[in-house]
């Protein structure tokens, strides 16, 4: 392109804001260009979320990708913001999961609260990047804030520090990052990140409950040690990491000359929400010289419970910890933290780039978050809680986390009224319920079967979005809890449908049992 090319001169017409309609700044014509763009997604989304009545209605995996297909057409000039909203209203828009719905109990995936919400907008509008104070300078001491807000409510002392992040995968593999690197430098005065792993690595061990994230290993894979480096620990009848199955294999790790150098304590097992003995697991890290880290990314929110709190006992004792909010804190997808009980930990993560972070920077108060996460780039997601906070008040949000685990011990007790299903958590740990539906006369496969159409019946049937989930071998259904604002109405409905649908699948099976 010549040197003094100017491209709005060399098109035909008025094109004054050929550019500016669509970028938001300070001229009148960006800001208006955003406020009109602004309300007509909030008065699309206003529309689709009133005329939905049902947690899903979409179509079957085929027709909904075939029409979706359809969407992925670009016209030379483009199109009106309402005119692409308009094409995919019913697609993009309707044909998905509402969350939101009071029988969508599937996943650990939570309603968004709306100052969340409001959130994302000033957040998205602003782009700031989290990685340098030059980048983000408010957001970085607000960040820093909520940091330090959440290391005093998990018990931390005033050394704690940590980061936001993705959510409890990212998290999980800080902790084990960090646990890796401090051993290696304990044991063998090894830098790993200027020397990369000993040779003796292979001999490391991490320890955790048999029910423990999949994350876990998957750290383990991605920092060179191996899946089979996690040793997973036999769990007890409440399907927590059993003290003498750990106690065992300490032992027997010690005999074989390997090294132990991480225990992983589960605060909400994803199908069970059980909760490991936190305070015994912190004594036998600290006997055997691990590191203590604690997956709390379902289980954290308990901090804010005005009747459960308790079950976070021994927490404070982590070396590290994840937490999510966008599970039981209600925050839009992405939002976790990673806290560490000794700010020093992040040093093993640190890389200064004349470009970004320069060390002398911090003479001059400039606070650079990049030293404390394996991102650059990172979003404020930090305002979404604060906002929320702020908002709502701790006292509703305790009330509100409180309510989703009464709600799943209601379920718990009225789904064992049914002779038909059997509940494999009479007392929920967390807000999470195992059910399946039985019948005397069926095997195995025959039971499996029936309690996966059940689950896809209510799916297409749009009537309820519920999982599926494994144990011992089996199919089972469950139902995870998150949205304050279902009663015990809506869970009445859900267990209703599923007896009725597993009944008619059975009667079926009765009248024509070689079909089955």
């Amino acid at each position: 392109m010549a040197v003094g090319y100017d491209i709005k001169e060399n098109l035909a017409g008025d094109q004054e804001n050929y550019f500016e309609d669509f970028f938001l700044h300070r001229h009148p014509s960006g800001v208006a260009a955003y406020e009109h763009m602004a309300t007509a997604v909030v008065h699309k989304l206003a529309k689709v979320f009133s005329e939905q009545s049902a947690p899903y209605e979409g179509q079957k995996t085929e027709a909904l990708q075939a029409q979706i297909k359809q969407l992925a057409i670009f016209s030379y000039e483009g199109e009106s913001l309402e005119k692409v909203l308009d094409a995919i209203e019913g697609s993009v828009l309707t044909q998905n999961v509402n969350i939101s719905h009071e029988r969508a109990a599937a996943h650990l995936h939570c309603p968004p609260l709306l100052p969340a919400l409001a959130g994302e907008m000033i957040l998205s509008a602003f782009n700031q990047s989290m990685d340098s104070w030059d980048q983000s300078p408010a957001a970085t001491f607000l960040e820093m804030e909520m940091i330090n807000w959440l290391t005093a409510k998990f018990g931390f002392s005033n050394q704690g520090d940590g980061s936001f992040t993705s959510g409890g995968t990212q998290s999980n593999y800080m902790g084990l990052l960090l646990a890796r690197d401090a051993f290696c430098h304990t044991y063998w005065g090894r830098d790993v990140q200027k020397e990369g792993l000993p040779e003796g690595a292979s001999r490391m061990r991490i320890l955790c409950s048999e029910e423990s994230h999949f994350t876990v290993k998957q750290a383990a894979a991605q920092l060179g040690l191996g899946e089979d480096a996690v040793v997973s620990i036999p769990t007890d009848e409440h399907h927590r990491l059993s003290l003498e199955g750990l106690n065992v294999t300490i032992k027997e790790l010690a005999d074989k000359q390997l090294l132990p150098f991480a225990l992983v304590g589960t605060c909400g097992t994803t199908d069970f929400g059980s909760i490991d003995p936190l305070p015994e697991l912190a004594e036998t890290a600290k006997t055997n010289g691990l590191w203590f880290h604690v997956d709390a990314a379902y289980g954290g929110a308990l901090m804010l419970s005005h009747h459960w709190s308790h079950k976070l006992a021994g927490i404070e004792q982590a070396d590290s910890l994840a937490v999510d909010f966008h599970k039981m804190f209600f925050q839009p997808i992405s939002c976790g933290a990673f806290l560490v009980k000794d700010r020093a930990s992040f040093r093993y993560i640190q890389h200064h780039a004349a470009y970004l972070n320069p060390e002398d920077d911090e003479e001059d108060g400039a606070v650079h978050l990049v030293n404390k996460s394996i991102q650059t780039s990172r979003r404020f997601d930090a305002l979404k809680l604060f906002l929320s906070l702020r908002t709502i008040g701790t006292k509703r949000f305790g009330h509100m986390i409180d309510h989703t685990l009464q709600l799943a011990g209601y379920a718990a007790e009225y789904a064992d009224r049914f002779r038909s299903l059997t509940v494999l958590t009479r007392e929920p740990a967390l807000s999470t319920v195992i059910l399946r539906y039985t019948q005397p006369m069926l095997n195995a496969s025959e039971h499996n079967q029936i309690n996966r159409s059940i689950q896809k019946r209510l799916f297409h049937g749009g009537e309820a979005v519920i999982a599926k989930t494994t144990v011992d071998g089996a199919n089972f259904l469950k139902l995870t809890l998150l949205n304050p604002a279902a009663s015990r109405r809506d869970i009445e409905e859900i267990l209703h449908m599923i007896t009725r649908y597993g009944d008619e699948a059975y009667q079926k099976w009765r009248e024509h049992p070689c079909q089955t």
